[in-house]
């Protein structure tokens, strides 16, 4: 099956986008990961980034972060028409980017408050300890608990909260709803609403693919490394035949 997208032929500079991936290639090692993945997104937009296991989705979201692994090799990435293609990791958070990996990367020995002060220790700082306690009330009420003793919930709603903290445009989030109750995705699903409602632009990395285009505006999907659909979230929930061959639902 071939779904329609279309693949972007300029860069930033004559780009209306927010987020703009332009042609990306990517090698974990010798292993050819990323195979010219391009997508844009708008300023407070969610979009879901899918496909089956090694799709690349994961490894997409670490080159858009500018991580060590995996390496790129070709292609462009702006946001907000700075060129995070040219910036290290650390550069590219000082840009807003923000990555909140699959295991949550809590920092034990830590408390939940504690764990939020070391994300707002060097600048840009974004939102207070106080308005991250207005936004997940559980946290506020386990303030001086350990980090690592919350709940798998828990610990993800500490880890987009520790994000918040620092000033960010562009929130990636890799699997957050796995291993975790319906109710409980529920729960950050309206959290990431409201996020979005703030002007913070999201992509999703998710194998729960329902619940994430539900929640998102637009979709991407990945196959082999490669884009094979670009369009809206709804466009993917009512298409059973492209949902069956490339999400497996």
């Amino acid at each position: 099956m071939n779904a329609p997208f279309n693949k972007h032929a300029n860069n930033a500079a004559t780009h209306p986008a927010y987020l703009s991936v332009w042609d990306i290639h990517a090698y974990y090692g010798e292993s050819y990961i990323v195979q010219g993945v391009s997508f844009d997104i708008r300023e407070g937009e969610i979009l879901a980034l899918l496909g089956r296991n090694g799709a690349g989705k994961t490894s997409t979201l670490r080159t858009i972060a500018r991580l060590d692994n995996p390496t790129l090799t070709k292609g462009e990435i702006w946001l907000d028409h700075q060129p995070l293609h040219k910036m290290r990791s650390h550069d590219a958070s000082a840009n807003g980017i923000a990555l909140v990996p699959e295991d949550r990367r809590i920092i034990p020995g830590l408390t939940v408050e504690e764990n939020l002060k070391l994300a707002q220790i060097a600048p840009p700082i974004g939102w207070s300890i106080d308005r991250v306690y207005d936004l997940f009330p559980r946290l506020g009420e386990r303030r001086k608990q350990d980090g690592i003793t919350l709940s798998g919930g828990e610990q993800q709603m500490l880890a987009i909260a520790r994000a918040l903290c620092r000033d960010i445009k562009v929130l990636l989030l890799d699997e957050p709803y796995e291993g975790l109750a319906p109710v409980i995705v529920q729960e950050i699903a309206k959290t990431l609403g409201i996020i979005r409602d703030q002007g913070i632009t999201t992509v999703i990395v998710e194998q729960n693919a329902v619940a994430a285009l539900k929640l998102a505006d637009r979709a991407v999907i990945l196959d082999t490394g490669s884009v094979v659909f670009d369009g809206s979230a709804m466009e993917v929930l009512e298409n059973e035949k492209l949902r069956a061959e490339y999400l497996a639902i």
